[in-house]
């Protein structure tokens, strides 16, 4: 969601100023260089006067940054940065080095992005727009107040700029500042009305704010000027904007009960080809949504009273579709809702003496701070695949969502999963589908404004390994030791905004189940937990520190945020 990179006519240096074929003077080159071209005639005269092997230096980096921006308007970018980094070696410029930079933040690669911003800054004057895409970058990486920075410097060059306030909203939003978040989103609106992607992110505060009328109307207004004017801007993801747009007025119909047009709109997200990496989140989003909408219980008459957050005017028009199901009542806005397992009676694998404590005492901890706890404790596969997709449907509409797993754990093809008490590994079975994926709820519970804290105790001296590497050789599925860190998880994995994940010790280490009745990381998060006033972020340094002295260093808890601010488990 961000605008055109660059003017790039600075980079068109008097390419046709050598000799050259009559063709290509003649047509090659503005079908290469004209940004309206269609992507795949601009790829083909550009790669067409690449074989001409007539242009050298300035010149043949011009035709390579043209055809980068042809695989840019595919959404390939790989090819991208391959021929932004050849336009760069034959002539750095600041247009190559934003280009690349962008397709780097497209693919999730933010450390990378930033590097190329800061190296095209370096190469000319100040430029509005590389500020904004440097923003944007910052934010991915979850650094608001340099994002907020960044957006500042932006709209300073351009005060015009609708998508520097849209993102400098959004990252207000991030740091919970939803009345500046709301005026500089509105000030994107009016700025340019036609545009689908601030009415989106104003879907999000309205629905952080319970409004899920407004919500739904402005989600409907962004489908409807996506699909009537579909963005034309060539550093905009292909269909980016429509898989947003559908994915949050799905969330926003499921929060206010409607099962029926949450379903018809994740459905439409899955229906669309993504491209970039937010749109591959929003989709693993959509897909686990759709699965737990699908199978919803407890339905109540579709007469049933409206929740009183939801205003009486500003109905919005709904998507046509299958007779509509009966919706459930939507729970109460402010909801602290914690999910804790702990499986330690494994039938197959040497059992775990202290899964079942650890849960309980985390339990007793969180619900003596108020959290609504679902626990349980020895669980098989179908129990605790369907407490767990209970869970998710349930913290749709829950303000802090915490989930705590103690058990074994394993990392297979850099995914993780988590071992019911049943499992039984064999060669050349299933042997994921025998395990809970935490990719799943992880995606399940992917949403920015609802505070998510995942706490995974597991890997402890993995007795599976044998079993996951002899299953693997028939399957070319690798084991490894430990959990992965969540960066390194499969296509369509998240860590969305306002999450949290915490593991028992730091990536592809084992965790130590303990000579007492607990393991010591769950014996110091039960400790801190109830802390009044401890912000999570600092409970889970006092955890880390005391599991380090109490193992003596051999393990370290490891953890990764992108919270949306200070979070407050206990009151102060």
């Amino acid at each position: 969601m961000r605008r055109l990179l660059i003017a790039l006519c600075l980079l068109a240096a008097p390419l046709w100023a050598a000799p050259c074929l009559a063709q290509a003077r003649s047509q090659l080159g503005p079908l290469c260089t004209t940004d309206t071209t269609p992507a795949d005639k601009m790829i083909d005269a550009c790669t067409r006067i690449i074989a001409l092997k007539v242009f050298k230096g300035e010149q043949l980096a011009t035709v390579y940054f043209w055809r980068a921006v042809g695989w840019n308007k595919k959404g390939d970018y790989a090819k991208v940065i391959t021929d932004a980094t050849e336009a760069i070696r034959l002539q750095p410029s600041q247009a190559a080095y934003n280009l690349r930079g962008s397709a780097y933040y497209d693919r999730g690669e933010h450390e990378i992005a930033i590097t190329d911003f800061d190296d095209a800054l370096k190469l000319g004057p100040p430029s509005g727009i590389i500020f904004h895409n440097r923003g944007n970058a910052w934010r991915g990486k979850g650094d608001y107040a340099k994002a907020i920075a960044d957006y500042d410097m932006s709209i300073k060059a351009d005060a015009g700029s609708a998508f520097s306030f849209q993102n400098r909203g959004i990252a207000k939003e991030a740091l919970g500042d939803l009345d500046g978040a709301l005026a500089d989103i509105n000030q994107a609106i009016r700025l340019d009305p036609t545009l689908p992607q601030p009415l989106i992110n104003r879907t999000a505060i309205w629905r952080a704010r319970g409004d899920f009328g407004r919500a739904i109307a402005d989600g409907s207004e962004a489908i409807r000027l996506a699909k009537e004017k579909p963005p034309v801007n060539i550093m905009t993801p292909p269909n980016s904007v429509l898989i947003s747009g559908y994915t949050h007025r799905a969330l926003a119909y499921e929060a206010k009960g409607d099962y029926a047009h949450a379903q018809d709109d994740y459905k439409a997200t899955l229906a669309i080809v993504a491209s970039d990496a937010g749109s591959k989140a929003n989709q693993a989003t959509a897909k686990v949504r759709l699965s737990l909408v699908t199978d919803a219980g407890a339905p109540i008459p579709r007469d049933a009273p409206a929740p009183t957050t939801q205003p009486s005017a500003a109905h919005a028009p709904q998507q046509t579709g299958a007779a509509p199901m009966p919706s459930p009542a939507p729970a109460a806005r402010g909801t602290r809702m914690a999910l804790i397992i702990g499986n330690g009676a494994y039938a197959h694998v040497k059992a775990l003496p202290n899964p079942p404590n650890d849960a309980r005492a985390v339990a007793r901890s969180l619900r003596d701070i108020g959290f609504t706890v679902s626990e349980g404790v020895d669980l098989d596969h179908a129990t605790m695949q369907k407490m767990t997709r209970d869970f998710l449907r349930e913290a749709a509409r829950a303000q802090v969502a915490l989930v705590y797993y103690a058990g074994h754990g394993v990392q297979v093809d850099g995914r993780n999963y988590l071992i019911p008490v049943d499992v039984e590994l064999k060669p050349g079975t299933g042997m994921t589908d025998a395990m809970i994926d935490m990719d799943t709820i992880m995606a399940g519970l992917d949403d920015q404004v609802r505070t998510n804290i995942l706490i995974f105790d597991a890997c402890r001296n993995n007795p599976m390994a044998q079993q996951v590497a002899a299953a693997g050789n028939n399957r070319a599925i690798e084991g490894a030791s430990g959990l992965a860190a969540p960066t390194s998880l499969g296509a369509g994995a998240t860590l969305g905004a306002g999450t949290l994940i915490a593991f028992a010790t730091a990536p592809g280490q084992v965790a130590l189940d303990g000579e007492g009745a607990n393991s010591p990381f769950s014996a110091a998060l039960s400790r801190h937990l109830g802390t009044p006033g401890l912000e999570v972020q600092q409970m889970l340094t006092r955890v880390r520190a005391e599991v380090v002295s109490s193992t003596k260093s051999k393990q370290v808890p490891w953890s990764n945020s992108s919270l949306l601010g200070e979070v407050y488990l206990a009151e102060k």
